[in-house]
């Protein structure tokens, strides 16, 4: 397999876009970013459609029905349709929008869809658990310079190069 190099915006303007788009968030809803808390809420509302009992049961998940709301009414709900609508639109003007699976030369296809999927579970889970993902806890707790924000921006670093050691003989 060829590896072709294609163009990619660049992450110093990204980044500055992005932090546009966190500062918006701030300024017009008083809070920050974050995705877990959308992916959450859906999962809550498919849960309640098929267990809705056990859902009601549930403190945490019963939250989000409280008072008769509906748990998709939320705007972390639309940030994360947005985020996978903007995908969608810049890969297609960037020419890339079509179906693969990016590997290197040494894993297979489902081995990579594997480890992406591992990998995707404990990210999510520890999200969760943590009451916030990286996403939140990066950029809206180190806009608002949290100590714990940046020690967890640091750790998070630090966790990904050691693991790298491990991985990356999959992709050279």
């Amino acid at each position: 397999m060829e590896h072709k190099e294609e163009k990619f915006w660049s992450p110093y303007k990204a980044g500055i876009m992005l932090g546009l788009v966190l500062l918006a968030s701030f300024l017009l809803l008083g809070k920050g970013l974050g995705a877990s808390g959308g992916a959450a809420r859906l999962g809550a509302f498919a849960l309640h459609a098929v267990a809705p009992e056990h859902v009601e049961a549930n403190p945490y998940l019963a939250g989000m029905f409280t008072g008769g709301k509906n748990p998709l009414d939320h705007f972390l709900v639309f940030l994360g349709i947005g985020v996978f609508l903007g995908g969608i639109v810049s890969s297609f003007a960037a020419g890339r929008l079509r179906p693969r699976v990016v590997r290197g030369p040494r894993i297979g296809i489902p081995g990579r869809l594997a480890l992406a999927m591992l990998g995707g579970t404990i990210m999510g889970m520890a999200a969760r658990m943590a009451r916030g993902c990286t996403s939140g806890q990066a950029m809206s707790g180190g806009a608002m310079m949290s100590v714990g924000a940046w020690v967890f921006m640091l750790a998070i670093f630090v966790g990904g190069y050691a693991m790298a050691y491990f991985v990356r003989r999959q992709w050279t």
